[in-house]
Parts: C-alpha cells; structure tokens; sequence
C-alpha cells in the first residue's frame, strides 16, 4: 500500500485520473473495476476531457461497476447504471455492451450475484479497480462486518450510509434503497491494482483507521492492506489524522515509478 497527498480535490483527481489513463494505454485490453460518488465525478469528468481533447481510447476496455441499489430499475435517475451512462459512458467511446453494472432488479439475486462473478473471471479479472471510501470505512457496499473473504452478493445497508447517499435522493435518508449488490471484499482484492480515492475532512477519522490500524471485517477498507498493489490518493484534508504523512510524502518525492507524475 503506498499513501500519495495531493493539495486538494482537483489536484487529486487529477493525479488519479493520469494513473488510470496511462494503464488504459499501456494494455490493448483492459478490465476496469469502477465507483460511483461525488468523488469519482471528478474523476470521470478528467478522464472526459481526456478522450475528447487527447483521443484517449476507451474503445478496448471493460468495466465492471462495484455496486447498484436492489429494486432501482435502470432507467431511474439515481441508480448506478444511470450514474455512469451519465458520468461517463455516454461521452467516451467505451462499447456499451462491455459495460457491466448489478442487476438491482434481478428477481434471483444470488443467482445475478454469481454471474456477475463469472462475468468478471470470464475476462480473467480486474485489471484495475477503482474505489472510494464510505464514512463507515466501506468499499463497495460491504458494510461493517463483511467477511474479508467475501463476493458479490446483496447486502443491508447502515443508516449512516444511507444518510451520506441522501443527497441524490432529495436529502431524505428514507428514500435510499435499504439494501445493495456489491462486490465482495474478496472479489474486490482479487484486482491487479487497485486505486482509491478519499476526499475532504469527514473521510479523515475513518481513512486512518483503515490505513493504519488493524486489518478488522467492521472497516472492510482495513483488507487494503493485505494487497500488493494499493494506492491511496487523498487530499490535505482527508489526510490530517494520518501519522505517517512525512514518510508517505518521502516515498512520492524519491520513487522512481511516480517522476512523471510529480
């Protein structure tokens, strides 16, 4: 795991979103694991800009979406296929049936969980998987005490989760869906490379406690640290409560492989 501060939002974003696109040039073909939030807006819109002003070829690439609310269909304005047409797809030339999202409405989901596990090995994996941070150390929808072995499958959300997903829904907690399908916390590991993003004060508390305390199933974000491969971009804010910020900053300034990006 490797911790990279940036000044602030933009600054960040930015850094992730050169991260991604110079992994999209360097594989003829290659499997994203994506997220959605406030966070991952900026990042989309970069990455926007990219394919548009810089010819950034989206055109060999899968995705798989970590996540979608159970019983949102499609079509409606806040679920997670809608989000990313929105965000993303509808701008870039990514071919759209290489683009996979949960079925929140699927009738089986146990069934639709496990097929979209097959999906995932039937293109041999996530090359790289993007995520964020829930405030309750969440990645995906896997919620305190998700098993740290898990896979895609429905979950209950918290209410502390659906109050920060509100804001889509008009600020009413009572209208965020009650439960999800996720990737599991397994499934999510199993990724060549992953990169997650933390923005602003109220990821501060949590993101420490997931990059510095004990690896536990109530801070899902805490199995990062088991993989070989993690970046943890944040801003200034987001970092205040890290205590390794000097050497974090040492290993930015002095690695090899970050030159181009400082």
């Amino acid at each position: 795991m490797e911790v990279i501060i940036r000044p602030g939002p933009e600054q960040t974003a930015q850094l992730a979103a050169l991260f991604i696109a110079h992994e999209i040039k360097q594989h003829s073909k290659l499997v994203l694991g994506l997220a959605t939030g406030r966070t991952m807006e900026r990042i989309y819109a970069i990455l926007v800009n990219m394919h548009k002003n810089d010819g950034l070829d989206f055109s060999k690439c899968y995705s798989f979406n970590l996540d979608e609310y159970i019983g949102l269909p499609t079509e409606n304005k806040n679920s997670y296929r809608s989000y990313m047409n929105y965000h993303l797809f509808h701008h870039i030339n990514i071919n759209m049936i290489n683009t996979h999202v949960p079925n929140g409405m699927a009738k089986d989901l146990k069934a639709e969980a496990k097929n979209y596990e097959k999906q995932i090995q039937k293109l041999g994996g996530i090359d790289l998987q993007l995520l964020g941070i829930g405030e309750t150390g969440h990645i995906g929808f896997n919620e305190p005490l998700s098993a740290l072995m898990s896979r895609t499958r429905d979950k209950s959300l918290t209410p502390r989760t659906r109050k920060q997903n509100a804001e889509m829904f008009g600020g009413d907690p009572n209208k965020v869906p009650t439960r999800a399908l996720t990737m599991g916390v397994g499934t999510i590991l199993e990724a060549r490379s992953i990169l997650l993003i933390a923005l602003g004060k109220s990821k501060a508390s949590i993101l420490a406690k997931a990059i510095e305390g004990p690896i536990t199933s109530m801070i899902s974000a805490s199995a990062l640290q088991l993989h070989s491969s993690c970046k943890i971009l944040v801003d200034e804010t987001a970092a205040s409560n890290l205590s390794g910020r000097k050497y974090y900053d040492w290993v930015f300034q002095n690695e090899p492989e970050y030159a181009h990006y400082r």
